[in-house]
């Protein structure tokens, strides 16, 4: 009694330890908790103070002296007689402040772009993931029902065989059929606790995932389609990919920080005004000041030629980018219609045939109708069929999940 209920406790933890979660479930954790995401926003945060920092003018300078000496009358600090103050302010010239908040702006739309494509980039992998997972959870379920009857079908023939009623090469053929499930629970296992400990890294959640999807909404996943064709996707991955958009964007940062160089090289001007006791002109006086560098040369020519490049430079890329966006989004389209054709042509009578002539051939087995070798060679196809199938599911949906990635709006019903 003492190990059954042990066993009762072992098995509740393992249960605990899972959460049955959909892809929407996921989704909403993802957003709250991912840690990435959450470092990246802090981006849009730098540049907000960016923007605030770029609009604070230079401090007022306040300046004064007094007496050290006063050589009449022989006195040290005579500051009752001879003292004065002077306030200056410098004024930026040329529209020196309103391009530097302009590209400090820039800056902000920067890190937005940014930010949406760290979140277009981690949900991709989120969906991946997700997928993957759902998919392994079949393949093992499916393999460890194979074992289930292999293995007692194994020890049968292994008592048999000691007995001398069967050859020992008959039990040799079911060990390798053993053998090669045992195998490919092994990789799956494996396979399901990377993407398990993916998805935990990327929705914050410790424990275990185990995807809560129905069968009717993957038959809607797999049979959906793309609105429009391959060009229509190509303009709206044009029109909404962030990464795209980013490069887009850094021609236009680059225009603001040449316009900003460019308006250093425009003399500042320094405005103040002095109270004078004693030593000025009239006594008393009050003095205008205005202080302004002499324009003999560009003090910034270096820096304006060197964002001019600049702007060049972000304009090869964004073709490039523009040329590399349009390649992947025709190669990812294509690559889903391969793979959605290609389901297409398996029916869904002829899952069910499989499944129907895989439970017969168990049958007919048991029952001596069918010889040894005709069965290890059928259970031999059944499983790579059985494994091939679910992994031209998935990579129907993965490759509908890249092209989404790259297109980056609804595109599929």
């Amino acid at each position: 009694m003492n190990k059954i209920a042990g066993l009762f406790v072992v098995i509740s933890s393992i249960m605990a330890a899972q959460q049955h979660m959909s892809l929407l479930d996921c989704e909403n954790a993802f957003q709250k908790n991912n840690l990435q995401l959450l470092a990246q926003q802090y981006n849009i945060n730098f540049a907000d103070a960016d923007i605030l920092q770029a609009k604070i003018w230079e401090l007022p300078q306040l300046s004064g002296y007094v007496n050290a000496y006063n050589p009449e009358d022989r006195r040290a600090f005579d500051a009752g007689r001879a003292k004065g103050v002077e306030v200056s302010q410098l004024i930026y010239m040329g529209g020196k402040k309103k391009n530097e908040i302009a590209f400090a702006k820039s800056n902000k739309e920067l890190a937005r772009l940014q930010f949406s494509q760290l979140l277009v980039e981690l949900r991709t992998q989120l969906h991946t993931n997700y997928y993957n997972l759902y998919y392994e959870k079949l393949k093992l379920e499916n393999t460890n029902k194979q074992l289930g009857y292999m293995n007692d079908l194994l020890k049968a023939y292994k008592v048999q065989s000691a007995k001398g009623n069967v050859s020992l090469k008959d039990e040799v053929r079911l060990q390798s059929i053993v053998i090669q499930l045992n195998n490919d629970k092994v990789g799956i296992n494996k396979n399901i606790l990377e993407f398990e400990q993916n998805l935990k890294v990327l929705t914050g959640i410790t424990e275990s995932i185990e995807p809560d999807i129905s069968d009717l909404d993957v038959k809607n996943i797999l049979a959906s389609q793309p609105f429009g064709e391959e060009d229509d996707l190509k303009k709206k991955a044009l029109e909404n990919n962030a990464d795209y958009l980013f490069n887009l964007k850094l021609i236009d940062n680059s225009k603001l920080y040449a316009q900003w160089q460019k308006s250093l090289n425009v003399p500042d001007l320094n405005l103040g005004a002095g109270y004078d006791q004693n030593s000025g002109t009239f006594k008393n006086e009050v003095n205008l000041m205005v202080g302004i560098p002499l324009p003999l040369w560009k003090s910034n020519k270096g820096n304006v030629e060197k964002a001019n490049y600049a702007i060049q430079q972000y304009q090869k890329n964004a073709d490039f980018q523009k040329l590399n966006l349009e390649t992947k989004v025709q190669s990812a389209f294509q690559i889903w219609k391969n793979q959605y054709d290609q389901l297409a042509e398996i029916k869904s009578t002829d899952l069910d045939n499989l499944d129907l002539v895989y439970n017969g051939m168990l049958k007919n087995f048991r029952n001596g109708n069918v010889s040894l070798i005709e069965f290890t060679d059928f259970m031999e196809s059944y499983r790579q069929t059985a494994l091939q199938i679910y992994d031209m599911k998935n990579d129907l949906i993965q490759s509908a999940e890249q092209l989404s990635q790259l297109v980056q709006t609804k595109i599929f019903y």
